[in-house]
């Protein structure tokens, strides 16, 4: 159970923790995270920051859940925006390469997928708990699409939610090694085939 959110002077401070702690899990993931390291780059005692977490574990599971928030504000506040269907999707599509970009030199939320995914524990729930409901996302504006006829009747949402998360992933891996700008253009040629394999018929002869 994590630390409950405290307000005015104390909420700021849980903020510039948390905030230094992403910093810091961003270059040596969260298992690189200790109570020491972040209260020295914090400008705290490791008391201060023990009084707003209570444990390491407190901090890592705060941190995971303050990151799927960004996350979200950032690639889903934009797409519910868009009119459902293609450019819904295709506005996730080009936030979530955005985020990629900005995150070339380290995601915590794939960092902790790598480093949970075969563990148990909080931190492994947590983890996929936030990557199975970011899927349903997908799902769900595939299914959007489907309505309103962008897609044919037969997709298989789950199928397809796979395949723009596969093809996200390489753009993650892809822009860290070999340059974003190419591994984005490839990404963007990827969805645009993706996205046509799952046209109506109608559409296609259109």
């Amino acid at each position: 159970m994590n630390a409950p959110t405290p307000s005015g002077k104390g909420a700021a401070s849980r903020e510039l923790i948390l905030n230094r702690a992403y910093e810091l899990a961003r270059e040596d993931g969260l298992e690189g995270l200790s109570i020491g390291a972040v209260a020295l780059h914090a400008g705290m005692s490791k008391s201060g920051v023990f009084a707003h977490f209570g444990s390491r574990e407190h901090l890592q599971l705060a941190l995971l859940e303050a990151v799927a928030a960004r996350f979200l504000e950032f690639v889903k506040g934009p797409a519910l925006r868009e009119p459902r269907g293609l450019p819904r999707l295709r506005k996730i599509a080009e936030r979530w390469s955005e985020w990629g970009r900005l995150h070339q030199q380290g995601c915590v939320l794939l960092s902790a997928a790598v480093e949970y995914d075969g563990r148990t524990g909080a931190l492994h729930d947590c983890v996929l708990r936030q990557q199975a409901d970011w899927r349903n996302e997908l799902r769900r504006a595939i299914k959007l699409a489907v309505e309103v006829g962008h897609l044919r009747p037969d997709t298989d949402a789950t199928q397809l939610a796979f395949e723009i998360y596969s093809l996200m992933l390489g753009l993650h891996h892809d822009g860290g090694l070999f340059g974003y700008e190419e591994a984005r253009r490839l990404a963007d040629i990827g969805l645009e085939r993706l996205f046509a394999s799952y046209r109506p018929v109608a559409a296609e002869e259109a």
